[in-house]
């Protein structure tokens, strides 16, 4: 088949040709057993399968353990769960304030505007809710979202996420950004996507051009594998950020994808060459079916060793689990304090070589303390 270049920039091009089934993949891929059952069943009960045709050409057909593939193609272990496993594992649906609208933390909201994708990671936090056929649908209602917001000043940072909100048209989601920009104490507003890696001919410079009309905003992006930052996003990750909007980029760390720290420490240094700062590396949710997918955080804590001191400190991301049920994210670190003796905390720096620094003990405050003007000397 021949497609034209302006065909293949034209994300609504893209978007009319994603892939959808069985069919379609068979003719391109030379499917395993577990593929076949996977795109068969899966994708009807769990979680659709779409993907577009640029992301599809990412894919090495003559690799079954491609890290593309392994991410978007369905597997017939979607369909087994586990006890601990649950369909909302982060408990957004008994923070759901108003309809789309989850209110957990203290100053921040999460607003869902959509529940469809360009193409859909097949271990989605929101597989519950997302792509519409796992029988529970997103209700959304804007007009009882901004009213819950104006009347809630605690709320200071809103993130807007789905599904996928830079699949809205871009009037659509700037009538949402000019309603927020409109209540005065909603400071940020962020939006998270994988659209720059699933689709990045959506980012055009008409998009950015209205985006940068609403600082101060943030986005984060979702990349899991260095092989997903191609040129084509390089670019329209560039455009984003010459458009003043800082980038962040929360990776999920995946078994047989990324679980090696080799592969990370390509990826976040790639990330820094496009301008976008490594954010979050999850551990892999709880999500139904998705036991596959799970790396052991013993093995997620050996990773993030072999990244503090071996790179820029700022391209080294946050390790964090969700608290299953709605405990939020919760930071896991390397042991790198080993314990106190006497006056002294002692340190394991990233060679493993142990340092000792003075004051681990409390002191008495009294000790700096001038009782005449009342200050800490």
């Amino acid at each position: 088949m021949s497609i034209s270049d302006k065909d293949w920039n034209d994300w609504h091009w893209q978007l009319k040709n994603r892939l959808h089934s069985l069919e379609q993949i068979e003719k391109q891929l030379a499917l395993s057993p577990e593929e076949q059952r996977g795109l068969r069943f899966a994708s009807k009960e769990k979680l659709a399968f779409s993907l577009t045709p640029y992301f599809f050409n990412l894919i090495d057909p003559q690799n079954p353990d491609c890290p593309i593939r392994r991410q978007v193609i369905p597997r017939v272990e979607e369909l087994v769960s586990l006890p601990y496993e649950m369909s909302d594992p982060c408990g957004e649906d008994k923070d759901m304030v108003a309809p789309g609208l989850v209110h957990r933390y203290p100053d921040r909201v999460l607003f869902l505007v959509t529940d469809r994708c360009a193409s859909y990671c097949r271990y989605c936090t929101r597989s519950r809710i997302v792509s519409g056929v796992s029988g529970q649908k997103l209700e959304t209602d804007d007009k009882l979202a901004f009213e819950y917001l104006k009347n809630h000043r605690e709320v200071r940072d809103v993130l807007i996420s789905g599904g996928d909100p830079l699949l809205l048209s871009d009037s659509r989601l700037e009538r949402l950004l000019r309603q927020l920009r409109e209540i005065p104490h909603i400071e940020i507003i962020r939006i998270g996507t994988r659209i720059p890696i699933f689709l990045p001919q959506r980012i055009t410079d008409s998009l950015c051009k209205m985006l940068k009309a609403y600082h101060p905003l943030w986005l984060n992006i979702h990349a899991n594998h260095p092989k997903e930052l191609t040129m084509e996003v390089k670019i329209a990750l560039e455009k984003l950020a010459d458009a003043g909007i800082p980038l962040g980029n929360q990776s999920v760390l995946l078994k047989g994808i990324n679980d090696d720290h080799q592969i990370i420490l390509e990826l976040v240094r790639k990330l820094i060459r496009c301008r976008v700062r490594p954010y979050y590396i999850y551990q892999c949710d709880l999500i139904q079916g998705t036991d596959h997918f799970r790396v052991p955080i013993k093995k997620g804590l050996e990773i993030m060793r072999n990244l503090r001191g071996f790179t820029t400190g700022f391209a080294v991301p946050q390790y964090v689990v969700d608290g299953p049920g709605g405990g939020g994210k919760i930071p896991l670190n390397p042991d790198y304090v080993i314990g106190y003796y006497e006056d002294k905390v002692l340190l394991r720096n990233y060679e493993g070589k142990i340092y000792s620094y003075p004051g681990g003990q409390d002191t008495k405050q009294e000790e700096n303390y001038d009782r005449q003007s009342g200050t800490c000397m």
